[in-house]
């Protein structure tokens, strides 16, 4: 076996490990060096992933696939990982206990996101989502004595289960009609015969599996409690990595197992995005907690980005891409900013940003891009995601689609600007100036810089992008 294809991985559990042994070994006073040296490594590890972005192959008898498409992805989650990293040195200090677990945690659910969308076999994936949920679960719960964050950890644990129930149905059911787990044996399958009734059956418990994960419309109950509850950094990388990576996962999944079975899966899978997006942007409006308005915000992008699975061609899969990226800088930024402010006052309330402008100037200037970002306003980056998303579903007919995004999108620049407003208009409740740490300050200005200059120049990613989803639909 060609131990280069999982250079990455392996780096990645050894540091998770060593990371855990580390906080165990560090003098109590001496706990802050930890973050640092996750940061560093998490840095380094980039590199190396970077560097070898052009190797390809499979391992484990075909069960484990290193490609573009994982490589790019495993990229994107290093980069969530270290930004995430970087902001929650100061909020993990400031708890001021279990640091070495807190980052150790962090990387194991790295690991287990990098090894999600590189399975190419169904055990493997299962055992991958388990070892990114596992982690999740104990960070969520990881604040001492607050109600909230023990509210949310139970919560998370319970529909973690529930859905990993869902998901082995589906998958036991697949593999009993294919007689194997592999994805290429289960394709066979689809491929030579008639679709089964028991196989509709296993798809429509996958795509409530994958709705869970990617908080799809009706599956999407968790988030705001959960995004409210858990420590702001653990809410950051729910956001962008745990979604992205169930998203790569059920690209890959549906783009090379079931790809036959489209027209089964398809009008399910339409519905529920046209659902997610309506639902989070409007339920969203009248929230006054901005990690819960942050929540609806976030299952109505899981909504826009489901428009790429329903285009079904290689532009959609490369908008994907391209919004998976640009959304990472977006959310990273906004939590960053977040995590500042909350750090310092106590409130995730939107009414105490009232007056933000002439406390933090640069809180308030970054929260406002990474929200126009995300609201889909030229000449940010997240305008160019949603436009080859919603060029991807013209393409296919989907025009009403298209449609409903662009009046959806417009709603959200509503509530988005709700919060730029009350930060920008009205006296604050006091003067003094709100602190940002070293690391925090970084993860904003690097968050603001690609969230604007991936909208006026997005060739090279475009570029990057479109050559690796060709990759699912080879000229």
């Amino acid at each position: 076996m060609n131990l280069e294809l999982l250079t990455t991985e392996i780096i990645v559990a050894l540091l998770s490990l060593f990371i855990l042994v580390l906080g165990l070994v560090t003098p109590a006073g001496q706990k802050k060096g930890i973050g640092y040296f996750t940061c560093f490594s998490l840095a380094v590890t980039l590199i190396i992933a970077c560097t070898l972005h052009g190797v390809s192959g499979t391992a484990f008898g075909a069960m484990y696939v290193v490609d573009p498409f994982s490589s790019f992805f495993k990229i994107t989650f290093l980069v969530a990982a270290l930004l995430i990293a970087m902001f929650s040195v100061s909020y993990v200090e400031k708890l001021g206990y279990h640091q070495g677990e807190f980052f150790a945690l962090m990387v194991f659910a790295l690991l287990g996101m990098m090894l999600m969308v590189s399975a190419a076999d169904f055990i493997i994936f299962y055992v991958a989502l388990e070892m990114m949920t596992i982690p999740f679960i104990v960070l969520t719960a990881f604040r001492h004595g607050d109600k909230k964050s023990s509210e949310a950890g139970m919560k998370y644990m319970l529909l973690s289960a529930m859905s990993s129930a869902v998901l082995l149905y589906g998958l036991s059911i697949l593999y009993g009609m294919a007689g194997s787990t592999q994805y290429a044996d289960v394709l066979a399958m689809l491929s030579a015969g008639s679709l089964q009734p028991f196989t509709v059956m296993g798809l429509v418990f996958l795509i409530a599996a994958f709705g869970f994960k990617i908080s799809m419309v009706p599956f999407h109950m968790w988030s705001p409690d959960i995004y409210e509850g858990a420590p702001t950094p653990v809410t950051a990388f729910l956001a962008v990595g745990s979604k992205t990576a169930a998203l790569a996962a059920m690209l890959r999944m549906f783009m090379t197992v079931i790809p036959d079975t489209r027209d089964v899966w398809m009008i399910l899978v339409i519905i529920l995005c046209a659902l997610t997006i309506v639902l989070g942007n409007f339920v969203a409006i009248p929230q006054t907690n901005i990690k819960r308005m942050l929540a609806y915000s976030s299952i109505a992008h899981a909504g826009y980005l489901l428009m790429g699975l329903v285009a079904f061609t290689d532009l959609g899969v490369s908008a994907i891409m391209y919004y998976a990226l640009i959304y990472v800088f977006a959310n990273a930024g906004a939590f960053a900013c977040i995590t500042a402010f909350g750090n310092y006052t106590g409130s995730d309330e939107i009414k105490d940003y009232t007056g933000m402008w002439k406390r933090s100037p640069v809180i308030s200037a970054v929260l406002l891009l990474c929200l126009l970002s995300l609201g889909g306003i030229p000449p940010m980056a997240g305008f160019v995601g949603k436009f080859y998303l919603f060029t991807a579903v013209i393409d296919q007919g989907y025009l009403w689609l298209a449609f409903l995004g662009i009046g959806m999108s417009m709603v959200s620049a509503y509530y988005y600007l709700i919060v730029a407003k009350v930060m920008f208009f009205g006296e604050p409740a006091e003067e003094t100036t709100i602190p940002i740490p070293v690391g925090t300050k970084t993860v904003m200005y690097v968050c603001a810089f690609f969230s604007l200059f991936l909208g006026v120049y997005p060739a090279p990613l475009t570029s990057i992008v479109t050559k690796v989803a060709q990759l699912f639909f080879p000229m």
